[in-house]
């Protein structure tokens, strides 16, 4: 039965509640250790290949790392080592840390779920079998079997340590420790035969992966656990109220670095890449959403755990009562769930070459960027748009301060500079992914990422080998509704009211608006931006983008490199405004632009409808890569069944008009300016930064200001 708590439906028991505070509270991250496992103690090490030492160092952290299991835990298996929050492989050699780990990807948990280590295992057998396999390649697949082995080493100490317990408790807690050690028995190593095995399956593989450094997103989790619930249901071995206990300690073991040594300076404790994809269609087309979606926002919004961020894929047969319990789980904040309209994913992916049962299986990289999981090696880089117009003003760097007769010529030699930087981008991605970590000289090894990734295996080459089955290097585009609004004010203001000349404009933005304060608000007040639904100004962002992917567009792939185009920031525009300096918009050095594929700040000021309105207005379908919205909603917005309805609508409004990716944040500037001066009051305030969310006091002044400067839409 379920209690009314705070406006939230309370189901989970009280040990699971207790749980969920000791993650949150930091009490699992400051515990984190580091080992100083050193690979240079193994004797022979200098002869052993790059590949070999790193499995080596994986069997070291399965024998040596401390090992978790508390009363009441319903899934175990722990990633305890300081150094893996530092996106590192937690081993030494002679002293150092010799390799940085793998993030920006989802594996193929999908996969091995249903299948176990065991058909791994015999994959390499096979391969090893063949007559034209290299000593390279034996010396490789040989490493891939290590790694398998050393995970079976990580089970058994868990097996072990559970045997014990069991034999020094009794009563509830003796059962307790029997339910987990018969759910962890049979899995990883072999498919799963109940929904609790499945869950400690999954949670295991993924927990082997993060406890040796890697950042893995985790895919699609109601698409891979939801047949062994409904199974178990309807063979009647287990309740709804059961299974929600066992996934939230899913939820709850995903907090464990809470509380670690910040990584990130100041930029948000929640940035591991643990993004989890809900709903939209599998491969035939027919909807995924099932019993486990609604479990998984139960979940969310009773625990207000935000540290997996949750993307909804939602399409035009997206049942209404989805809708209902996204928004029900939106209004109460943290910027936990965010959506995807998946037509537009899709749709962009086939564009790009990929069959339409392939790009129905889409996920993102661990944060927003759409890609295959388990079969794509992923970077992205920014090309910042605003930069390149203020060079082509001569605004920043060392040209002379333009000149151009009218707007066009403008234009022109913006567009030039535009399609110079794409070539320059075409000619880095030629050499995807080994110029990734060319400053070592050699691939970077990854055996526990190419366990999971399609075709390593079968091509005896690593991930950072191209052992990828496809490779996406991803050029996004970094404020292009920027750069449109700052065009759209120079024409309005120098070539149609010819209220100055370009030359003495360009000295003001040099002088950062010294002693032009009624020109600049002017421009403030007069010039139509992006995210107001304004035609004029949609379309000179659409231009600008337009010609940005029609120059990527140009070699979509060569060497065996996709080019997917995407629109991005990821918080850059914090470091960029010195440097890009004040525009023609009229902001100064140190104001801050839009984030990602948001409106510019305090320029939308027709609401969230028409912010929506313009975003959609854009071919987004040519952005495979992905483009993100933020949206930030006053908590009022939310209230009662009218403001419930409201952003019911919002979300369908969203898919209608053929949207790509947006996340919603609910929460008040108030709040916010509260918690920079009493964090004390607010330490689980979570907001969504860009593709993660972050306790908002663990963001520095500058990442909280970026936060608070969105435009809080009524």
């Amino acid at each position: 039965m379920a209690v009314r708590l705070s406006g939230v439906d309370r189901h989970l028991s009280d040990t699971t509640h207790m749980l969920a505070h000791r993650a949150q509270s930091g009490e699992w991250g400051r515990a984190l250790v580091d080992m100083k496992l050193d690979l240079s103690f193994i004797d022979g090490f200098e002869n052993l290949s790059e590949e070999m030492l790193y499995a080596r160092g994986v069997e070291m952290v399965c024998n040596k790392a401390p090992l978790r299991v508390l009363p009441g835990q319903l899934i175990v298996g722990s990633a305890t080592l300081a150094q893996a929050t530092r996106h590192t492989v937690p081993v030494y050699l002679s002293g150092k840390l010799p390799w940085s780990s793998t993030s920006h990807i989802t594996l193929g948990f999908d996969r091995v779920l249903h299948t176990g280590y065991r058909a791994l295992r015999e994959q390499i057998r096979e391969r090893l079998s063949r007559p034209d396999v290299t000593s390279e390649t034996v010396d490789y697949l040989n490493s891939l079997m290590l790694c398998l082995d050393a995970a079976n080493i990580w089970h058994q100490r868990y097996l072990d340590l559970l045997d014990d317990l069991i034999a020094s408790s009794d009563g509830e807690e003796k059962a307790g420790y029997r339910q987990v050690r018969n759910a962890l028995a049979n899995v990883p190593e072999n498919p799963p035969s109940s929904f609790h095995e499945a869950v400690q399956s999954l949670w295991f593989m993924w927990a082997f992966q993060r406890l040796c450094g890697n950042w893995p997103g985790i895919g699609r989790i109601d698409e891979m656990l939801g047949s062994y619930l409904r199974h178990d249901l309807e063979s009647g071995l287990i309740t709804l109220d059961e299974a929600r206990e066992i996934l939230a300690h899913f939820w709850i073991n995903g907090c464990e670095w809470i509380g670690a040594p910040d990584p990130f300076n100041g930029t948000g404790d929640g940035q591991f890449y643990q993004n989890i994809i809900l709903g939209g269609v599998d491969v035939d087309g027919h909807e995924v959403t099932n019993e486990v979606t609604y479990l998984v926002l139960d979940i969310i919004e009773e625990l207000h755990i935000s540290d997996f961020p949750i993307a909804v894929r939602i399409n035009k047969n997206t049942p209404e009562q989805l809708l209902r319990r996204i928004a029900e789980v939106q209004r109460y904040g943290g910027g936990v769930v965010s959506i995807y309209c998946e037509d537009t994913v899709i749709a962009g992916l086939v564009g790009l070459g990929f069959p339409v049962e392939t790009a129905r299986r889409f996920t993102n990289d661990g944060c927003w960027e759409a890609q295959i999981p388990g079969e794509t090696c992923f970077i992205y880089t920014c090309i910042d748009i605003v930069m390149l117009l203020q060079q082509t003003l001569g605004v920043t760097g060392d040209d002379q301060p333009a000149d151009f007769s009218d707007f066009e010529s403008l234009y022109a030699a913006f567009r030039e500079r535009l399609n110079s930087a794409v070539s320059s981008f075409h000619t880095y991605a030629d050499d995807f992914p080994r110029n990734y970590i060319a400053e070592r000289g050699k691939p970077l090894p990854s055996g526990l990422i190419d366990l999971l990734t399609n075709d390593c295996i079968e091509k005896g080459l690593g991930y950072h080998n191209k052992g990828a089955r496809y490779h996406f290097c991803a050029p996004h585009a970094s404020g292009p509704q920027d750069a449109a609004n700052i065009l759209l004010a120079i024409k309005k203001m120098v070539y149609e009211e010819q209220l100055i000349s370009l030359p003495d404009l360009v000295d003001c933005l040099k002088h950062n608006w010294a002693g032009h304060e009624p020109l600049r608000h002017h421009i403030i007040s007069s010039v139509e931006c992006y995210g107001n639904d304004s035609p004029c100004a949609d379309a000179m962002t659409r231009r600008v983008l337009d010609d940005f992917v029609a120059a990527v567009e140009r070699i979509p792939e060569r060497n065996g490199v996709m080019r997917p185009a995407g629109v991005s920031t990821f918080g850059r525009e914090i470091g960029w405004r010195v440097d890009r300096g004040a525009t023609a918009l009229g902001t100064l050095a140190d104001d801050y632009l839009a984030c990602n594929f948001s409106p510019t700040p305090g320029t939308d000021r027709n609401g969230p409808t028409a912010v929506i309105k313009s975003y959609c207005s854009m071919n987004l379908v040519r952005l495979p890569s992905g483009a993100a919205l933020e949206l930030k909603l006053d908590p009022r917005t939310g209230e009662g069944e009218a403001g419930l309805d409201a952003l019911v609508g919002l979300l369908r409004g969203f898919e209608r008009l053929g949207g790509f990716y947006t996340q919603v944040d609910v929460v008040s500037n108030d709040t916010l300016l509260d918690a920079q001066q009493h964090p004390e009051k607010y330490l689980n305030l979570a907001v969504r930064v860009s593709g993660w969310s972050a306790r908002f006091v663990t963001l520095n002044q500058d990442w909280q200001n970026m936060i608070i400067n969105r435009t809080q839409q009524v």
